[in-house]
């Protein structure tokens, strides 16, 4: 009779297949895991930042705007601004500096630091 696996043999087996398995999701399925703590406060920088002046985001307040394209969904999108691949180092520097991506976008640079950004893209990424 074989006897089963002890708590002590399991559990360190356990936790090296999920880091096994965590180290191998690609950025972006690494973000859109971001905790909800930071993809919360991405969507209040949302509002903070005023970017529903010119974008619908849902679940941000105000932002109703219909300048720019609505961000709904925005985390099934291959491209940002139908030019750049999407995901979260490019929307992070897209957020930051648009024009550094897109010469000539209609887009504003708004002052947002790089922390911020990180932390709206995973709110962004996570929208579908």
């Amino acid at each position: 009779m074989v006897a089963a696996p002890s708590y002590r043999a399991v559990c360190p087996l356990a936790v090296l297949v999920l880091a096994v398995l965590a180290a191998g999701c690609t950025p972006e399925e690494q973000q859109l895991r971001a905790p909800s703590s930071q993809r919360e406060r991405g969507r209040l920088l949302l509002a903070q930042y005023q970017c529903g002046s010119c974008h619908t985001i849902p679940d941000v307040q105000a932002a109703r705007g219909r300048t720019g394209p609505t961000l709904a969904a925005f985390g099934r999108r291959s491209y940002i601004a139908g030019q750049v691949p999407n995901g979260p180092e490019h929307l992070v520097r897209w957020i930051v500096a648009p024009a550094t991506l897109v010469p000539g976008t209609i887009m504003p640079a708004m002052g947002v630091s790089p922390e911020d950004a990180r932390d709206m893209a995973a709110y962004l990424l996570a929208l579908e």
